[in-house]
């Protein structure tokens, strides 16, 4: 990874959707632990006396369940194992050996943890969302997990987002899951700014796809499980360990008036020596078609003249004595 900070700059997006879990949440953990408790059960009742392969809490994770919706994560990971069970229905009991049933059970599973547990945040990813509605980002949250109001409202962040975009809201409008980049589209229609006037924040592969599908102006993995080459190969356009890597730019709209701040300006040149540079053109002179004919009238030099300096023309070029 470079060095270097990447930099996000208000001339370039007007928003910033982020993941929730992974990047602004500590839970990626508590679901990775869920996971594997609701599979390994399953597995050893499956494999019936004979060889039992546990869940990989990384690498399986990772690439079977992180990122997409609960029971796309169920089916998927079985099809890894060659297993084929009953879809089911959403209101399946826990117990229920179907798709729906495995997925609900391990929602109970986490919320067990999230109670025990709590919530922790990524305070360089508050920190950097402080600093971005503060220069006139939008920002939104974005998160297959249908617990994402409670997780929110237990981090106590949720004043944070403009928009929130999770896996309730993609069940009652029936859209596709990651890597689709439905849940991205939509974040960025209710914060009504356009794919690709916005930036979509990563830590899952699954995540990076779909904001790469989606055409969004910048996608940013953030590798927290050491799979930087992934998240790049998944259409990452950078890639940063932690969000500490990323600093807006200020640009010259952004900054305050130099005359509207000038006590606060007074303040910190006091007992300093000050050296100010001017332009001419348009500053000392008026706006001329030729350079040589930006000549500084007698009343502006009267005003410009300082004591201790002497300002003779020689052309637009100025000299200290």
């Amino acid at each position: 990874m470079s060095n270097r900070k990447p930099k996000i700059t208000r001339g370039g997006y007007d928003a910033v959707i982020f993941d929730m879990d992974g990047v602004v949440t500590k839970t990626a953990k508590l679901h990775a632990q869920a996971w594997k408790e609701l599979f390994d059960e399953y597995l050893k009742k499956y494999s019936e006396g004979g060889t039992f392969e546990p869940f990989d809490s990384d690498a399986e994770y990772r690439k079977y369940v992180d990122g997409k919706p609960r029971y796309d994560g169920v089916k998927s990971f079985l099809a890894s194992r060659g297993i084929e069970i009953r879809y089911g229905n959403a209101d399946d009991s826990p117990d229920k050996e179907t798709v729906c049933g495995l997925g609900n059970r391990k929602n109970r599973l986490f919320l067990k943890q999230l109670k025990s547990e709590g919530v922790e945040v990524y305070k360089s990813t508050i920190d950097l969302i402080g600093r971005l509605r503060k220069g006139g980002f939008k920002t939104a949250i974005v998160s297959s997990s249908k617990n994402c109001v409670n997780i929110l409202g237990a981090a106590d962040i949720t004043g944070l987002f403009d928009a929130k975009m999770d896996g309730v809201d993609s069940e009652s409008l029936d859209l596709m899951g990651k890597p689709d980049p439905d849940i991205f589209l939509e974040a960025a229609r209710r914060l009504k700014v356009k794919p690709e006037r916005s930036v979509v924040v990563e830590d899952a592969v699954s995540g990076v796809q779909a904001g790469s599908k989606g055409n969004f102006g910048l996608v940013i993995g953030v590798d927290r499980a050491h799979q930087e080459k992934a998240l790049k190969e998944g259409g990452a356009d950078l890639v940063v360990e932690d969000l500490s890597k990323i600093e807006m730019a200020a640009e010259i709209k952004d900054l305050p008036h130099a005359l509207d701040s000038f006590e606060k300006i007074k303040g910190q040149i006091e007992g300093k020596e000050v050296v100010v540079f001017l332009d001419c053109d348009g500053t000392l002179t008026p706006i001329v078609s030729h350079p040589e004919d930006a000549l500084l009238s007698e009343e502006m030099r009267k005003n410009a003249y300082q004591p201790g300096r002497s300002m003779p023309r020689n052309g637009n070029k100025w000299k200290r004595s």
